[in-house]
C-alpha cells in the first residue's frame, strides 16, 4: 500500500500532525485545568464557562483537522481497484455509523460530559448507559475512527485507509491516559462522599 500513498506530499504531514495534536493538546489542557484551574480563573472562576470554551476549541480544532485530512486525500492517489459500488456503500454505511456514534454520544453525555468537564469539577452523578454507551465502551473515539475510513472508502483513498489506523493509533493512546485519570478522579470523589457520610 506505501507505493500508493505520495509522502511527498505536505499536506499529508501536516493532516497526520493535527490528528495527533488535538488529543495532545485537550489532554494537556485539561490535565493542567485539574491541576491548576487556570481555564477556570481566565474565566473569572466559573468552572461552566471555562469547560464551554474548552469545548469550542476542542471542536473547532476538530473540524480544521477534518478540513486538512480532506485537503490530504485530496492531493493523494486514488486506487482504482477502490472506486466501486460495493466500496462506496460501505464507506457511506461506515460514515453514517460513525457520525451516529458521535452524535449519540455527545446527546448522552452532554457538552460537559463530552468536553472534559470532570476536570473542571463537573462531575456526572452517574455512569452514562444508554446508547451508544450500551454497544461499545468508548462510542465518540470508534465512531470517529469510523468516519475517517468511510470518507477514506468514498475517496477511494490509500493514504486515507493508513491516516485511520493511525487515528486508531492516536485514539488508543490518548485513552490509555484519560480512562485511569479520569476513574481517579471518580474515585477521589466517591471516597470523599464516604467520609463525608461518616462524619455525620
Amino acid at each position: 500500500m506505501l507505493d500508493l500513498i505520495d509522502l511527498n506530499q505536505k499536506s499529508l504531514w501536516i493532516s497526520v500532525a493535527s490528528i495527533f495534536f488535538n488529543p495532545l493538546f485537550w489532554n494537556i489542557a485539561a490535565r493542567q485545568e485539574y491541576k491548576n484551574h487556570w481555564i477556570t480563573k481566565l474565566f473569572g472562576n466559573r468552572p461552566y464557562c471555562g469547560c464551554y470554551a474548552l469545548a469550542i476549541t476542542i471542536f473547532s480544532l476538530g473540524i480544521f483537522r477534518d478540513y486538512l485530512f480532506h485537503d490530504a486525500i485530496n492531493d493523494q492517489p486514488k486506487l482504482a481497484s477502490l472506486e466501486i459500488a460495493e466500496i462506496k456503500i460501505a464507506g457511506t454505511v461506515l460514515l453514517v455509523l460513525g457520525n451516529v456514534f458521535v452524535l449519540t454520544s455527545m446527546w448522552a453525555l452532554g457538552v460537559t460530559g463530552t468536553y472534559l468537564g470532570d476536570y473542571f469539577g463537573i462531575l456526572m452523578d452517574e455512569r452514562v448507559t444508554s446508547f451508544p454507551f450500551n454497544v461499545l465502551d468508548n462510542p465518540m473515539y470508534v465512531g470517529s475512527t469510523l468516519s475517517f475510513l468511510g470518507v477514506s472508502l468514498l475517496y477511494a483513498s490509500p493514504a486515507g485507509v493508513l491516516v485511520s489506523v493511525l487515528v486508531y493509533i492516536c485514539y488508543r493512546i490518548a485513552l490509555s491516559f484519560e480512562e485511569p485519570f479520569t476513574a481517579q478522579i471518580y474515585a477521589l470523589r466517591d471516597a470523599n462522599a464516604g467520609s463525608s457520610k461518616k462524619n455525620i
